[in-house]
């Protein structure tokens, strides 16, 4: 029914609705504080939330379904290469082992994204830490001998000792996020790895932004980051960019979503 309705109606009225489609979604307006748009946010807490990526995430695990991000299933996986290439140069580096702390890593959408790679590994430990409610669902639909779930950094660096840090679309959601940092940075990981993170072309800006109806209907506060202040902060912390690069979310006239691949220098 659906395919005959659609043979009916001329295509530049779908194109019309999808233009609208854009102007109602994506990243809005500049706000002066990140209270001013956490005031006009719905937020990420929500069951709701957490049961969509739970069911997309099962069909993953399952083997039902391909790949998962943000909920979304998709046909064929969409790697980031970069960030693959980071996780192998870390884990060549340290003789095969990889033990990687995934903050605010859902339910594993990273994890299974490159399990095909990580399973070739001799030794793997993927931890992620996250909001209570994902951390229950994590230890009980999803947690293995490779994957686990915790409540605080501090916990997971005492039983699992990683020595890579990953922050995967994540920093841009921390209302403090160098706050935040400067608590994980006192662990001394060896590697952090950046993906999916957001940085405006002029100065740091905060945005809401707001998901689809299709996805899961929210709206939170994102920040852009200012990226000449953002890799300064590190190199004070004695990391190294080896590279960077273009994330898989896009860019604008306004801002571009990058990585990034650091070291830990000997200084």
């Amino acid at each position: 029914m659906k395919q005959f309705i659609k043979s009916l109606v001329p295509p530049i009225l779908f194109n019309i609705v999808k233009k609208l489609q854009n102007l109602k979604y994506g990243w809005k307006g500049n706000y002066s504080s990140w209270k001013e748009a956490q005031d006009t946010s719905t937020g990420y807490d929500s069951d709701e939330i957490l049961q969509t990526v739970k069911n997309s995430l099962l069909k993953v695990k399952n083997g039902e379904a391909v790949y998962e991000r943000d909920s979304v299933i998709f046909n064929e996986i969409q790697y980031s290469w970069p960030l693959l290439t980071g996780l192998m140069f870390a884990a060549a580096k340290s003789a095969g082992s990889l033990k990687v702390l995934d903050f605010g890593g859902s339910l594993g959408s990273t994890y299974y994204q490159n399990k095909k790679f990580l399973d070739r590994l001799d030794d793997v430990s993927w931890s992620i830490v996250e909001q209570k409610h994902f951390v229950e669902t994590g230890k009980k639909d999803f947690e293995n001998d490779g994957l686990k779930f915790y409540y605080d950094v501090h916990e997971c660096i005492d039983k699992e000792k990683p020595n890579v840090l990953l922050l995967s679309s994540v920093l841009q959601y921390i209302e403090n996020p160098y706050e935040l940092l400067d608590s994980i940075l006192e662990n001394n990981f060896e590697y952090i790895l950046i993906d999916r993170t957001p940085f405006c072309k002029f100065h740091e800006r905060i945005k809401l932004q707001v998901v689809s109806d299709n996805i899961f209907k929210t709206s939170v506060v994102c920040r852009f980051f200012d990226e000449v202040r953002f890799v300064d902060y590190f190199k004070k912390n004695n990391y190294s960019v080896i590279v960077d690069f273009s994330g898989t979310d896009g860019e604008s006239s306004e801002y571009i979503f990058k990585g990034m691949i650091m070291e830990k220098s000997n200084a």
